[in-house]
């Protein structure tokens, strides 16, 4: 007997605001938030979720709602789902829950994303010391290809997959959380040197009620006012899953997460249709509504079997993420070197951050040589399928990565030749949509590179 369409357990009206759901939705993990949904192991569900905003960003011909966004609310995510054996009693900690992504993509009716990069003092990004400006591009799908009117000549498959996929953390973990980036926040700028390279801020996003919502607790309740001045955002990945971004995580994948909590309430959000390695730009894979199609397993005590500690306590671990066979097929690459060396000719010592940043400079200076902006490249190379590597973290002083470019996807060919092509055919516009930059902080520039 063929298997029944998969149970819809978190429905999306795009009409509404994520706090208007019928299960509304929240932008915060803590044990205290309750589950909107259970389902059985073994049971194919489908969960819709917003895009990572909230529908905050719009599909228009400007820029300013990303210059002017507030982040206080994102992520938006669906859940939390409560899990079951198939006895009826919910996973318990310790044990490990093996989500199998079956099927996944955009909402019907809303087929379009959007890439962007935040302005420097609201967001920022990987290289908002490079480009402090808010900028935006608008991409349309047509099946599984994409293609942005602001980025001409590139249109390429998208490997579809969801940003967020994490468990409720413990209360114990939770705390942990709160002290160790409370401790960044406030004495990292003394002590990380790393802070004069990479310009991102702030250096953790502790507890805010600013933009809470914590689905089905009523806001401004006394249950709500507690939780809202403990509750983690939900910008980085760690223990639980949460934000890892993996690009690979697509169809036929699984995630193996820890589970702190009884019932483990797994949430997932931020979808993309697509997304480079390290989502450079912050607000950098091609975002959208989507939806997922699950399915669960209990290990028992999966936990203490497959994960190892790495740190004081064993709540302090990681989970495991098995990548699916679909993904799209290049052959040909233009691969770009960066080594720890920063802007200002500086030397650090086998900083892999460093070295990456100087292997996406050298990229979107290379590219920017071929008609395009260097805004229309640092959106581009943070969500076509570029790979990302580490290539080397031993040889002091110096790490090396290495950021690959599927050549493929340009309708010109990018390659060095004894000649570098000239010509109208060249000359891609129009351009990003762009906001002023009105701050004053200084901005990076290499003297050496073209301007």
């Amino acid at each position: 007997m063929a298997p029944s369409t998969p149970r819809l357990v978190v429905p999306i009206d795009l009409k509404k605001k994520p706090w208007e759901q019928i299960l509304p939705l929240h932008n915060r993990w803590h044990p205290g938030i309750p589950p909107v949904a259970e389902v059985k192991v073994g049971e194919v569900f489908r969960v819709e979720m917003v895009d990572w905003t909230g529908g905050m960003i719009k599909d228009n011909d400007s820029a300013i709602d990303v210059k002017t966004i507030d982040l206080s609310s994102v992520h938006y995510l669906s859940g939390p789902i409560r899990v079951l054996d198939e006895e009826g009693k919910p996973a318990q900690p310790g044990d490990l829950l093996a989500v199998e992504i079956c099927n996944l993509g955009p909402l019907p009716g809303d087929e379009w994303g959007f890439t962007a990069s935040f302005d420097r003092e609201n967001g920022g990004g990987f290289l908002t010391d490079h480009f402090p400006c808010a900028t935006k591009a608008i991409w349309y799908f047509e099946g599984i290809y994409a293609y942005s009117p602001q980025i001409p000549g590139v249109r390429f498959p998208g490997l579809t997959h969801p940003g967020i996929v994490g468990t409720a953390p413990s209360r114990e973990l939770l705390n942990i959380w709160n002290e160790r980036e409370r401790e960044v926040e406030e004495t990292g700028l003394k002590h990380l040197k790393l802070c004069e390279v990479l310009h991102s801020r702030p250096l953790a996003n502790l507890p805010s009620t600013k933009g809470c919502h914590l689905g089905k607790i009523q806001k401004g309740t006394p249950e709500w006012e507690k939780i809202a001045t403990e509750a983690a955002r939900t910008i980085p990945g760690r223990e639980n899953g949460g934000n890892c971004d993996i690009k690979n995580l697509s169809r036929g994948s699984k995630v193996y997460l820890p589970v702190f909590i009884e019932g483990a309430n797994v949430s997932t959000g931020d979808m993309h249709f697509s997304q480079g390695d390290g989502e450079i730009a912050f607000c950098g894979a091609i975002e959208m509504s989507g939806f997922l199609e699950l399915k669960c397993e209990i290990i028992k005590g999966g936990m203490k079997e497959y994960l190892t500690p790495m740190g004081p306590t064993l709540l302090h671990v990681n989970p495991i993420f098995e990548i699916g066979p679909v993904e799209p097929r290049f052959s040909e690459w233009l691969v770009f070197e960066g080594i720890s060396v920063d802007e200002s000719g500086r030397q650090h010592f086998l900083d892999a951050s460093v070295a990456y940043k100087r292997a996406v400079l050298n990229a979107i200076d290379y590219l920017s040589k071929f008609g395009y902006s260097k805004e229309q490249m640092y959106l581009l190379l943070s969500c076509c399928p570029c790979e990302g590597r580490i290539s080397g973290i031993v040889d002091s002083p110096n790490a090396v990565a290495t950021f690959a470019i599927p050549t493929s996807i340009f309708d010109q060919d990018i390659r060095p030749k004894t000649k570098v092509p000239v010509g109208p055919r060249l000359v891609r516009t129009p351009d990003v949509l762009k906001c002023t930059y009105d701050g004053n902080l200084p901005i990076t520039k290499n003297p050496s590179a073209m301007t």
